[in-house]
Formats: C-alpha cells, structure tokens, sequence
C-alpha cells in the first residue's frame, strides 16, 4: 500500500458527508457492479462502490476486481487498522486482485473503484476463500530423527526434526503474491533456534514470528556464497507458539522444499553448511580421525565440489588444530559457527597439498567442519583429524637473506617489525617494481595497519585477501611513507608486496603488520547508553487521513532493539499514534535534546504518512527547487522540513541521524543535511510515494532494514562496529534486492519506483554509528 498524503483533500478517504451504500457479500460470491457519476467519490475524485465481507479470524479470502472499462483499483479495510490495497494484479494485467489472511474476526468493507480520477463503467467484483486459517497442501512427510512419520502432525514442526513438502498453487499466498505454508511449533524462552529452508526448485525465503515482537526474515544464507537457502536463527523472547512461514523470493515460484528447526545457533556455513552423503553431519570430537571418500552419492556444492561434512560442538576460546589429507584429490577443509564464524585452507603450511588450518573458536556452540575438494568434482578417499591445537605454534618466519643479513620476504606474525631491501634481483612486477612478499595469517574483524617506510624510494603497499582481492596504498600520512589501515573481510593467509611507487627503486625499508585502534575518530567514541532517540510511528490517524499497516511497529520495534542493547539513553521517547502529535512529537525533541551532549548520537526516525504541497508564495527558490514542501504527517498535524532543519539546528551532538520511512521524504536532505554531523536516510525521492514493506510486516522497507542493519548485519567487514559506509552500502544493497521493482507515483499520479536516498553530508564513511559486541549484539559502546 503507498503510504501518500497530498492534503487534506487529496486523501485515501470516502468524502466528508458520503453515506456507505454497503452490500454485504460471502465467499464465494460475485457481483457485477458499475462505477458511475452518482455513485459515492474518494477525496481523490474516483468513484467508488462499497461492500461488506464478514470474516474470522485466520480466514484466508481473495478478491477479484475485473473491468474492460476503466483501471480497476482495490481497497479494503478493517478492524484493528486493517488495510491492503492493490492496483494490479500482475504484471502486464490491470483487473487488481487481493490475497489475505484476516488478522482478527469482524466486518471488512471492500471498495472497488478506479485508478484515476472520473472513470466510470461496469466491473465484476469476486470474492473467494476457504473460510478457515488452516493450511492448505494435502499430505506432507516429517522427518525426524527417530524415523518419519507420514500424514501426521501436518503443518506442526519439531526442533530437531525436519518436514518436506512443497509450495504449489492453490496454497495460501503472502499479500506480495507468493505462495506460503506455515508451520508451528511451541517455544521456550531464551532457547535459540535455527530455522533452514532449502529448495532446488525456487528461491527460498523464511518469515518466522512469534510472541514478544518476534519478527524475522531472511532471504539468503549469508553463510552460502551464491545459495538461495534461507536460514535464519533467533531466540524466543517468551514461551509460546512461533510461526515459521516456507516461502519464495519472487511470486508464483513452486517447488518442493526441505524445511529443518535445530535448538541452539546452527551455523552458517559455506561447504560446511550442506549435508554428507547420508545427509546427516555425524560428530566428530576433538582427537578424533575420520577415513572418508568424496565422489558420487555425495552432496555437492553450488559450485560442484562433493563435501562430507562432521558436527563438533565447541567452547569459547578452544584451540583446533584440523588435518585433512588425500592422495586421490586436492583436499580442501573447511569450518564454520556461531556468530557467522567461517574460516578454510587449501594448502598446509611448507606447500603440498594437503591441507590444514589451525582456528581459535569465537563462542560456545556447535561448530560444522566440511571436507571437500579444491576443484570441482574431484574424488577420493581422504583422512581427517581433529587435534587439540593448544600447543600449536605458527613456525617462526623464514627469510631469504640479503649480502646486508636484512630479511627480503617470507611469513610475518602480526606485531612483528622486519627490514629489506628492494634490489636487483628481486622478483617484479609485470610492470617493473622490484617486490618483495610477505605473508601472514588473519582473523576476520581484526583491524590491522600496514605499514612501509624508506628513505630510499616512495613505498608503495599491496594487500590480498584469501579470495584474491587486492587492496593497495601509496601514501600514507607523512608523504612517501605506505601505511595501510583495515579491517580483515575473511579468515585465511593474507600476503602483502612490499614494492616502490616507480619501476627500478632500490633500497632498504622498514616494514610491519601490527594491530590497529583505527581513526581517532572511531578510538573517540565513548561507551554505555548513548544513544538519545525520538522514534515516533503513526498507523492510527482517526479521522484525519487514511490509516497504515505496520507504522507505529517500526517505531516500537527500533525502540526495543536499541534498548534491549544496552545502547539506549532512558530519556529516550517513543510516540506511536494519538500520541504522536505535532506538540508531542515537538516537546520530546525538545526535551531529549537537551539532554544530549557533544559526545553523544541523536536519532530521530519516523515512520507514517508524508505530504508534499505548494509552497508559499516566495514560490521556487534554493531551498525549493520544485516549489513544494514537504512534511512528515503526525496525528494532528505536521512538521515541514523547514521546521525540521530547526530542530536539528539546536543539537550539539557528535552524530545526528534523520530516518524518515514516509512519501516525498527525500525532500527533507536539501534543509536538514547541511550542517556538519548530520546524515539523512530517507525512503523515498522527494518527488515519489513510499510502500509498506507488507513482506516483512513492516511500514516500509527503510524501517525493516534499518532495524536489521543496527542489529548487525551491515557490519559488512566483522570489526563489531557499524560505520556511517557500511550502514549506506547495506541499506542500498537490501533496496536494490528488496524493494526493486515497487511503484511509486508523484503526486500528479505519474509512476516511478521507490528509491533509497542517503545523505552523509558530512559525516565521514569511517564514522561509527553502532558498535557490537562479539556475540552479534551490540555492547555498550552505543552510537
């Protein structure tokens, strides 16, 4: 549904004075109707018709709205804020078409109408459903452990077992157009679940809700490089019954699916994520060899490998030491966790081709260790070991020496200094550097400086990753001296040339790898609850403007993620609908404000209607290019983005944040993002509406996102922290696969697309706006 307000008579709302001419209609019903001058009118001017459907809740009903003489458009409401619209059905099809559950039991009204204003003709209104909540799909199979169990506990899920069934039309469909089947099962509270669905048919996505606020989506397993299996892995904040929903990315996708809940973190693995040749992972232990034989029968990757994979169950700071060995192929291993741990080798320390990889595990949890090939489709038998890595030690760097005795390359420990020297002889690169190189091994999140000095020649540094991507500086501070300041993306041997700027520079330098604090910047910002929010969300608007889905959650939910961190300052407000009027959304501002200093961060974030409407009569100017303003739309009232740039004015805070999720609200960046320390996200361009993201039962998409993000997932490089680039490159990132492709219009009606607008202004990319800690939440270190 567009969340959109033009003005008070612009509204998504029968006119003032209308009588409702209700027909009441059942399941199963269809009436031919015709919109014409006498009928009642929108206050956008289209005519519309009303019905009545009486429904219980969980009941599944879908509407039809059919014409050949105008672009049909639907509209229904009821209790509870109940709203859902929809223009067309499909792509390329103008009827308009609805697929809904019912949230609670009691009377809908039904408008059928039109999607421009004045057009009239006849239309056939159909209405279908199946009168009941219960899912739909016949015969499905649950896999357990103890065996299966065919035609029982259907839609019923255990932890610790799986079911198989399929998506297939005639099943229930999300409002978005995908076929769903949801299945439950008990929860305790504080116990962690995982939740996997994995289909080679569609492209898998899981929805799982539940009591205290649970909601959680998740497309594709971050853990799987280039997979389409869904997992997403939550604890019950309170016992109770939580859905888990089986769905697709895109609508219309079927397809059978295999759908497993674990108790405790599960993993995310790559290799190590998919099932051995039995399709179980047996446990390994510490100590422990494994003979085992890749080749058919296996499971195989994406990306063609065959892989058995072992389960370990690990401790928080345990040593492992993993071996794996083959004469028939070349072995690859591979282990993956908690805390989407994930590290691998391909060839053991002195070359050859076995492989070995010794890893300090993050938490307490269950570990998964994969062992596959380097290339696709290799077989063999292979040999894996488990050892107790505690007394392991990296051997001590082995380099070549020059006539001076000074180091020319070869392993470096992280902390540890050497000197060179580029001479000929040395190797070089195809574009003439004498290079020497350097290899050590890294943790991903760890931040690191490389660094390259000389007097000799102007240093030049460049880094690769495991995966081969290659990071490069010139200059550092000081002028010809490289230093390189990062955080290490993945786990693995990283290896650095050490080389000059111009072909054919010799001479000695200093060259080290050490930790790093990172930016004063980042070393600036101070601990506890620092973060001071107003988070206002509007779905009830009474008689003021049509009501909205979601909204007032956004606000809510934002509110208690950032709480249950640690990270919120107790004079923090929320205001959700009566609530949130215009001289209460002004005094908590107000208010909140006062108490936020010049090491603290300011949030004010908004989900609800906006409104754009002519400007006054200075008419077009700098401020306003297109003439028009814009405003967030509160219970009573509004605030303009004039009146905005006010408020902001009076903050004295290290970073300040506006996050509007509403129509036109990218109208607000050109007034509030001018002043240094303040940074924009806003839903929507100033010109165009903005959706309700009714996929992941949110307001919209920005306020989905923003919530993820903030939780963890646009810590895009593992440092526990969140910066001002990671948190931009993630929200465009989930808009690009999320929300492409959903309408917006301007307010004269002509169509577009939603698209995310940011602006930093100036607020650096290395900018901390959240910190986390290393369990995945976020400490004290607030924003």
């Amino acid at each position: 549904m567009f969340k959109i307000f033009l003005s008070a008579t612009t509204a998504l709302a029968l006119a003032a004075g209308a009588a409702y001419a209700q027909q009441t209609l059942r399941p199963g019903a269809s009436v031919a109707g015709e919109l014409n001058k006498a009928d009642e009118q929108l206050n956008s001017g289209e005519f519309v018709d009303t019905y009545e459907v009486e429904g219980r809740e969980g009941d599944r009903v879908s509407l039809s709205l059919r014409s050949d003489a105008f672009d049909p458009y639907l509209m229904v409401r009821g209790p509870g804020d109940f709203s859902e619209e929809n223009d067309d059905a499909a792509e390329g099809d103008k009827n308009a078409s609805l697929d809904l559950v019912l949230p609670t039991s009691g009377a809908y009204r039904v408008m059928a109408t039109s999607y421009e204003s004045g057009e009239t003709g006849r239309y056939t209104l159909a209405v279908g459903g199946s009168g009941d909540g219960q899912r739909s799909g016949g015969s499905q199979s649950i896999q357990t452990s103890t065996g299966s169990q065919e035609g029982s506990g259907v839609g019923a899920l255990r932890p610790g077992g799986s079911v198989s069934d399929s998506l297939r039309q005639g099943d229930e469909t999300l409002s978005s157009g995908e076929y769903v089947d949801t299945w439950r099962f008990r929860a305790r509270r504080g116990q962690t679940y995982t939740a996997r669905l994995e289909s080679g048919d569609f492209d898998s996505y899981l929805l799982v809700r539940g009591p205290g606020e649970l909601s959680e989506d998740n497309d594709d397993d971050a853990g799987q490089r280039g997979s389409h299996n869904s997992r997403v892995t939550f604890t019950a904040a309170a016992d109770g019954e939580i859905s888990v929903s089986a769905t697709s990315f895109s609508s219309g996708e079927t397809g059978g699916y295999r759908l497993t809940l674990e108790e405790g973190g599960g993993n995310n693995a790559s290799a190590a994520s998919q099932a051995s040749d039995s399709g179980d992972s047996p446990a390994i232990t510490v100590g422990e060899t494994r003979d085992g034989r890749l080749g058919q029968g296996a499971r195989q990757l994406d990306s063609g490998e065959y892989v058995n994979t072992f389960t370990l169950r690990g401790r928080r700071g345990q040593k492992l030491d993993l071996g794996l060995s083959s004469q028939d192929f070349d072995p690859f291993v591979q282990i993956n966790g908690p805390e989407e741990f994930s590290a691998f080798n391909d060839d053991a320390e002195g070359g050859g081709h076995d492989s070995r990889l010794v890893v300090t595990l993050p938490t307490d949890g269950v570990y998964t260790i994969a062992a596959t090939s380097y290339a696709a489709a290799e077989s063999g038998r292979y040999r894996l070991t488990v050892r107790d890595g505690a007394g392991y030690e990296a051997p001590r760097p082995e380099f070549a020496r020059t006539d001076g005795g000074q180091q020319t390359g070869g392993r470096i420990d992280i902390g540890d200094a050497v000197s060179g020297v580029l001479q000929s002889g040395d190797s070089t690169l195809t574009t003439g550097e004498y290079v020497d190189s350097y290899t050590f091994q890294g943790e991903r999140g760890s931040r690191l400086a490389v660094e390259l000095t000389s007097s000799a020649f102007d240093a030049y540094t460049l880094l690769t990753t495991p995966s081969g991507e290659q990071i490069e500086n010139d200059d550092g501070e000081d002028g010809t001296n490289s230093r390189l300041d990062t955080v290490l993306t993945e786990s693995g041997e990283y290896r650095v040339s050490v080389t000059s700027f111009s072909p054919g520079e010799t001479g000695s330098y200093r060259f080290s790898v050490t930790p790093s604090q990172g930016t004063s910047r980042q070393a600036a910002v101070q601990g506890g609850a620092r973060v001071f929010a107003v988070m206002v969300g509007v779905s009830d608007y009474g008689d003021e403007s049509a009501n909205l889905a979601y909204t007032d959650q956004d606000a809510l939910k934002l509110a208690e993620s950032l709480r249950r961190e640690g990270v919120l300052n107790p004079s923090s407000v929320t205001l959700t609908n009566a609530d949130a009027t215009v001289a209460g959304v002004r005094n908590a501002f107000q208010r909140v404000a006062a108490q936020a200093g010049p090491d603290d961060m300011f949030l004010f974030f908004f989900s609800g209607h906006g409104s754009q409407t002519n400007g006054d009569a200075a008419g077009v100017n700098a401020s306003e290019p297109d003439g028009r303003t814009e405003a967030i739309v509160l219970r009573d009232g509004e605030i303009t983005d004039v009146e905005m740039a006010r408020m902001f004015g009076s903050l004295h805070t290290r970073l300040s944040l506006l996050v509007l999720d509403s129509c036109f609200s990218g109208g607000f960046a050109r007034n509030v993002v001018d002043r240094p320390g303040v940074m924009g996200l806003f839903s929507s361009e100033e010109d165009l509406t903005s959706a309700v993201a009714n996929k992941f039962e949110a307001g919209g998409y920005l306020a989905h996102f923003l919530r993820t993000g903030l939780s963890g997932e646009a810590d895009g490089d593992g440092d526990q922290m969140v910066t001002a680039g990671e948190l931009a490159t993630y929200l465009r990132r989930e808009f690009v696969t999320e929300a492409q492709g959903v309408e917006a219009r301007t307010a004269e009606g002509q169509r577009n697309y939603q698209n995310l607008v940011i602006d930093r202004g100036g607020v650096q990319i290395d900018d901390v706006v959240l910190r986390l800690a290393s369990n995945g939440r976020t400490a004290a270190g607030g924003l």
